[in-house]
């Protein structure tokens, strides 16, 4: 049976990329999700009562660039989403490379067979960041989502770490998702957490 879930993205966040590397390395195992990759601007999220949102000057925020970026292959070029998504969070968190190097994100744009020049006119008229304020909007109101990366399934919105990625192993990555899944469906579990990082 298909499970289908939302799950919150941002670049910047070193728990997302944990979380994610498993998700796409079982989807390309052929694990049967249905998974919505949402954006969610970690920037805007720490905004102040009172202080200018991120929208109005997106320029001010380090990851509102590959963001949308990412909104514009999942929506337009979808085929290189997942490649360049990896790629992405491995090069911020592996490589400590920068999200405004414009050519060294469009080098992994093209690595992962997408139309660069195409993506970025997406992100220069606009539509990417009315997608990722919108989508960003939306789940804070309807699910309380405050950072990434959260799991988003139907009414539930649940906030999750993992401390190591899926290290190229499908079997273990498709494991890791479906426990994660079959927790937030157990109806009497509210909350699980460690006091201390386990060793």
């Amino acid at each position: 049976m298909t499970r289908s879930f939302g799950l919150t993205f941002d670049y910047r966040c070193p728990f997302a990329r944990l979380v994610h590397d498993h998700v796409v390395e079982g989807l390309r195992a052929g694990a049967d999700w249905n998974v919505t990759f949402l954006p969610f601007c970690l920037g805007q999220a720490h905004v102040e009562e009172g202080q200018q949102d991120m929208w109005e000057t997106p320029e001010r925020d380090s990851g509102l660039l590959t963001l949308q970026l990412a909104i514009s292959l999942r929506d337009q070029q979808n085929s290189a989403f997942l490649d360049y998504h990896q790629a992405m969070f491995n090069y911020r968190h592996v490589n400590g490379g920068s999200l405004h190097d414009r050519a060294r994100i469009t080098e992994i744009i093209e690595s992962a067979g997408g139309d660069a020049p195409k993506a970025f006119a997406d992100v220069e008229s606009g539509r990417t960041l009315d997608v990722v304020r919108d989508e960003h909007t939306r789940y804070v109101r309807s699910h309380q989502v405050w950072g990434t990366p959260t799991f988003i399934v139907d009414d539930k919105a649940v906030f999750v770490r993992l401390l190591d990625h899926a290290h190229g192993d499908t079997a273990a990555a498709r494991r890791t998702i479906d426990r994660i899944l079959d927790d937030i469906d157990w109806p009497i579990l509210n909350e699980f957490k460690h006091t201390s990082v386990p060793m």
